[in-house]
């Protein structure tokens, strides 16, 4: 009697852990992402969908993916060791001691160096090495501010008002104090493809 106890006793035991994890695993694998991609889409519908940038009903891109730009009178992003391509996000994972980087950055800083007029050593950082994930959209001031003669002269317009367009379009660090100042590209480049009023 007490054997046949035992045995229910344990049988018990394993069909209550049975249902335990099939709940754990319908909590936590489809009622949780249920209702936190609901509650996400309901409270931030712009950053829900990718914070897609249209422009006559058309999305140009993403602001929070960089991209690259065709054309002197634009603003360049930072290197993208993904090829600015969001479905392969990755940084180039070359140390600093790497010869192969330190390669990649003197042939963009000569490159930079000669499209903005500049010597090599007055290149920000930023413009010669990729983020992390290689999709940084922002610049930071100094990288766009080396390139407002460049897109002033090929636009045909004052370095004021390119200059003007790089302050309107600078964040400050997020709440005041996490991270650095920075530049969206792509926002930038908007702004200044549209007539002014």
């Amino acid at each position: 009697m007490n054997h046949e106890t035992t045995l229910d006793s344990r049988g018990g035991s394993s069909l209550s852990w049975l249902r335990f994890a099939a709940v754990g695993i319908l909590a936590t694998g489809l009622l949780y992402p249920a209702v936190a991609t609901l509650a996400g889409g309901a409270l931030f519908p712009a950053q829900a969908h990718g914070s897609l940038v249209e422009r006559d009903g058309v999305v140009v891109g993403s602001r929070l993916v960089a991209q690259a730009f065709v054309g002197d009178g634009y603003f360049q992003p930072r290197p993208s060791a993904a090829g600015y391509d969001p479905r392969a996000a990755a940084g180039s994972n070359l140390a600093p001691s790497n010869p192969a980087l330190r390669e990649r950055v003197a042939a963009t800083s000569a490159s930079i160096a000669a499209r903005e007029g500049v010597a090599a050593a007055d290149i920000p950082v930023d413009l010669v090495t990729a983020s992390g994930s290689g999709l940084d959209p922002h610049l930071s001031p100094a990288a766009a501010r080396l390139q407002v003669a460049r897109v002033a002269r090929a636009r045909g317009i004052t370095v004021e008002a390119v200059q003007a367009a790089v302050a309107a379009h600078t964040l400050p660090p997020t709440f005041g104090v996490f991270g650095q100042a920075r530049v969206n590209v792509l926002e930038l480049n908007l702004a200044l493809d549209t007539p002014a009023p």
